[in-house]
């Protein structure tokens, strides 16, 4: 009971500091990820590419990541990683940051958590009633 407890607080605290990184940082401005994805303002950008190296190089370096096996990109994740950032792209915000957004409070955050959850059930959907492409990639 305690180990779960004290796993959710962690949990906790690690999203409380990941919510305020991304508001200080700028990610939860709609102006400034619209820059970054139109190239007009490169500090967003090299933001979000330092996170990326900083994650690769952590991976590498970690020994417990270095256990993880790596896996073949198939079709599946790169069209959900298209729509992913098409998404992210047209409302300004990925999930993470429309949580801090809901934080700061940004009400209109709340429509691109609905669309997250929509797109959710809609490729859980189409997957099992059409593309039958598994899950393979998420666990």
């Amino acid at each position: 009971m305690a180990e779960g407890l004290s796993r959710k607080l962690l949990a906790l605290a690690l999203g409380g500091a990941l919510g305020f990184s991304l508001s200080r940082i700028g990610f939860t401005s709609y102006d400034a990820v619209h820059g970054m994805f139109t190239f007009a303002d490169l500090r967003m950008f090299f933001v979000f590419m330092g996170g990326v190296g900083l994650t690769m190089l952590g991976l590498r370096l970690v020994p417990a990541a270095r256990a993880i096996a790596p896996r073949a990109i198939d079709r599946a994740t790169i069209i959900g990683g298209v729509i992913f950032g098409l998404g992210w792209a047209i409302s300004g915000a990925c999930p993470g940051a429309a949580i801090a957004m809901l934080g700061e409070g940004h009400l209109g955050a709340g429509a691109s958590l609905v669309g997250i959850v929509v797109g959710m059930q809609l490729h859980a959907t189409v997957n099992d009633r059409w593309l039958h492409w598994g899950n393979e990639a998420c666990g």
